[in-house]
């Protein structure tokens, strides 16, 4: 009897093993180019997988997703953290879909499920000129910790960086542009390549803290031990959440997360009269709606822009 060729779509299932799921959820990882994306992504696929592995024999499609955003939204979850990991599962569902695993009209159902819509749209945190100025305060010990914590938060605050952005720099990361201090060709999330302007007073931060640190090449910044010297050759994205919650708990600042303070970057650039298409490319956004949700819209009751209508005399 001739043996028929079998090819791997005809061998795609309904329902997907903890296994089956590992290396399509390891597909994804890899098919993500920033370190952020991928984390998200991965702790969105794993929530995921425990819920999944946890009822009794799903089939993985469409009705199954969509008892997943049920089961979300009856957590009562922010509508953008519902979307981000609905987009996970669709990401999943295709990559599964692509090595075999799964059948490709299930992926597809799976990649119809609309997200959550948003009611309203939630309130960033923003910092005035005066609570930033107290967040940039130097700690009155003036060691080598409260040096560098102070560039980190003037480089979050005064270049709009994110915080993965800020971990890699390099101390040849920074050059002169037309006159100017830069970070140049900075490659951020969507591996996308923008030129950073620093302002005097944050360049003046940061070289504060690598002459104090004796730092001449690398990374910039370093861990610092309890006994204030510098050791390793990097810091990571949960250390500068640490440095801001520090800091916002010194000035008295509630709820501040390291990302507000790029929302406050765009905010104060705009109030100094900044043009919106040149604070879109200092943060690197690829979309100006993008921007001009960052800036956030603050109505102004005392001077109301309905007050000189040219009707006041009717």
């Amino acid at each position: 009897m001739a043996h028929r060729k079998t090819s791997k779509r005809s061998k795609a299932r309904t329902m997907l093993r903890l296994a089956d799921l590992e290396q399509s959820k390891n597909a994804v990882l890899h098919s993500l180019g920033a370190a952020s994306s991928q984390e998200s992504y991965g702790h969105a696929i794993d929530e995921f997988i425990g819920w999944y592995c946890s009822e009794p024999r799903l089939s993985f499609s469409r009705t199954v997703v969509l008892r997943y955003r049920f089961f979300l939204e009856q957590k009562n979850l922010a509508a953008s953290t519902i979307n981000v990991r609905l987009a996970a599962v669709r990401r999943l569902a295709y990559e599964a879909s692509d090595s075999g695993l799964l059948s490709p009209d299930l992926a597809a159902g799976i990649r119809r499920v609309k997200g959550a819509k948003r009611l309203g749209v939630r309130i960033g945190n923003w910092l005035t000129v005066d609570q930033s100025k107290a967040l940039l305060r130097e700690s009155p010990s003036h060691s080598v910790r409260s040096k560098r914590d102070r560039a980190i938060l003037a480089l979050l605050i005064g270049c709009g960086l994110r915080r993965a952005e800020l971990v890699g720099l390099r101390t040849e990361d920074f050059q002169v542009r037309e006159e100017h201090s830069v970070i140049a060709d900075l490659v951020g999330k969507g591996k996308h390549i923008r030129t950073v302007p620093v302002p005097v007073w944050a360049k003046r931060a940061v070289d504060e803290w690598t002459a104090a640190a004796g730092i001449n090449g690398g990374s910039i910044f370093r861990r610092v031990s309890r006994m204030d010297k510098i050791w390793g050759d990097s810091i990571t994205p949960k250390a500068i959440w640490h440095v801001v919650k520090a800091a916002a708990k010194h000035a008295d600042i509630k709820n501040l997360a390291p990302h507000d303070l790029r929302r406050t970057c765009a905010r104060l650039c705009h109030l100094a009269g900044g043009e919106l298409e040149q604070i879109q490319l200092l943060l690197g956004h690829a979309s100006v709606q993008t921007t001009e949700r960052y800036l956030g819209c603050k109505q102004k009751l005392s001077h109301a822009v309905n007050d000189n209508l040219g009707l006041e005399d009717t």
